[in-house]
């Protein structure tokens, strides 16, 4: 597979990296706008063609695949115009900035015949496909309860940079800027978190939004400090069970950490995804009665990027495809007129 990255800043090193490891797959090139950004990306990872604009890249054509890591608010743009021009896509989350696009971006790659799938990257965490298995299964009986979060630290701590002085981070907390906060950022990982673990769909919820002062009258030079900081939610999914979700970027003592909690009729789980390590654990069968949980072995298993390549080489979509991220953009969008209105949104 001939593959090319779009946009060579924040997340495109992974990209290379992931991708480069895979058999059958060459990156051949890249895009940006920042041609000396471009020229560091490259020259990293040995990519020979080189272009200023995704127009030029599409022009010259030597390439069936895309990777976008490009800014959120840019997906919409970039994919539509790989889409086009016949080229199957795979996108950094969110898919799009709101439900239409995210849905328009669904269909034109349904109707062009081309792979579409977003990089929702903690389905890679394996344990999240054991647990759902095992809930499919009926070990933890009728699902009724979930609580899941996602907690970091990046706002009071100086682990992963400067916020207040990088653009990496400042982009995230100004929606002119293209950011819906946290719930954009990250709450999309965990609603996916929550609704794939336990295989079904969100119905319902209610949201609450918060925005924290953290510079002088809510600026840092052309950032305005504005997209939400924090959110706590709840919902209800298809089959009844209720959520309690939350993430914020204030978490003191939590770099970058999910945790997912799924209690039924039979049995509970609970999953622990940190960067140093993840836990998943069960209170199954008679432990039940004494409230005893036990670590549960999971196997490594298969990425995004080669869920993709494998994809685009049969020619079939695989999840986590455009059609969930479109599905995802939806709850978002919904979570803002709850903010706003402080009523529940069915969804």
């Amino acid at each position: 597979m001939q593959l090319i990255i779009v946009g060579t800043g924040g997340m495109a090193a992974a990209h290379a990296e992931k991708f480069g490891k895979i058999n059958g797959v060459k990156i051949v090139g890249a895009t940006d706008l920042d041609g000396g950004r471009l020229k560091d990306f490259c020259d990293r990872f040995d990519i020979e063609h080189r272009f200023l604009s995704l127009d030029e890249a599409i022009a010259w054509g030597g390439f069936e695949a895309a990777a976008n890591v490009t800014p959120d608010h840019v997906h919409y743009d970039t994919t539509m115009a790989l889409l086009k021009a016949g080229k199957h896509v795979f996108c950094e989350k969110p898919l799009a900035t709101d439900f239409a696009k995210a849905q328009e971006m669904t269909d034109t790659a349904k109707q062009e015949g081309l792979v579409g799938m977003v990089n929702l990257s903690y389905r890679d965490v394996p344990h999240i496909h054991v647990m759902r298995k095992m809930v499919e299964g009926g070990e933890l009986g009728a699902i009724k309860h979930v609580e899941a979060s996602y907690l970091q630290s990046w706002l009071v701590s100086n682990a992963w940079g400067q916020w207040d002085k990088e653009s990496q981070w400042l982009w995230r907390l100004s929606k002119d800027h293209g950011s819906n906060g946290v719930l954009g950022d990250v709450g999309i990982h965990i609603l996916d978190f929550a609704s794939f673990g336990i295989g079904q769909d969100i119905a319902n919820i209610d949201c609450r939004l918060k925005v924290f002062d953290k510079a002088e009258g809510g600026r840092i030079g052309e950032y305005k400090l504005d997209a939400n900081d924090s959110f706590a939610m709840t919902l209800e999914f298809g089959n009844g069970a209720i959520g309690v979700v939350h993430a914020s970027r204030w978490a003191t003592g939590h770099l970058n950490e999910l945790r997912l909690r799924v209690h039924g009729d039979k049995g509970a789980l609970e999953l622990v995804h940190k960067p140093d390590e993840t836990i998943l654990r069960g209170c199954l069968g008679d432990d039940v009665n004494d409230a005893k949980w036990r670590d549960i072995d999971v196997a490594p298993g298969r990425s995004n990027y080669r869920s993709f390549v494998e994809a685009v080489g049969r020619n079939s979509q695989m999840e986590p495809s455009f059609e969930q991220g479109a599905k995802l953009q939806k709850v978002l969008d919904l979570c803002l007129v709850a903010d706003e209105t402080g009523r529940r949104q069915g969804v």
